[in-house]
């Protein structure tokens, strides 16, 4: 997969620290209730920690008591891509910034409580936080 922003790992290790790049570019996970961002609640954006693409909105974050930042929907539904994901013995759809092919974290379909059904589980150490003024 051919990505705007492409670097060599030696890059990304020189501009992520060592469990940014283990995530974002290794598929790692953070340990759950661990992310500074797990309880933001702020007005404003997120945005992939390894290029800056915007993702998610805080009007779609949730508490969905996993562990990980929840969202119900992407900022647009370009800015993420899906992709099949059968590690650990299971099959699930991981979510990549579509922007740098970066890991975020998972979608599940198990959360009736939002408007779409959705979640969208990342990882904190994936994204940033822009807040709006």
């Amino acid at each position: 997969m051919s990505y705007e922003v492409a670097k060599s790992d030696e890059e990304w290790k020189r501009k992520l620290n060592r469990e940014e790049f283990a995530v974002l570019r290794q598929a790692a996970t953070e340990r759950p209730w661990t992310g500074e961002l797990l309880d933001e609640k702020r007005e404003g954006v997120y945005r992939c920690k390894a290029c800056g693409q915007e993702l998610f909105r805080s009007d779609t974050k949730f508490d969905s008591h996993c562990g990980w930042p929840s969202f119900y929907a992407p900022k647009d539904s370009d800015s993420v891509e899906l992709i099949e994901d059968k590690s650990l013995g299971m099959v699930r759809t991981e979510v990549r910034c579509s922007n740098c092919g970066s890991h975020l974290g998972h979608l599940f379909d198990d959360a009736p409580q939002t408007p779409t059904g959705d979640r969208f589980c990342m990882n904190s150490v994936s994204l940033s936080f822009d807040e709006e003024a």
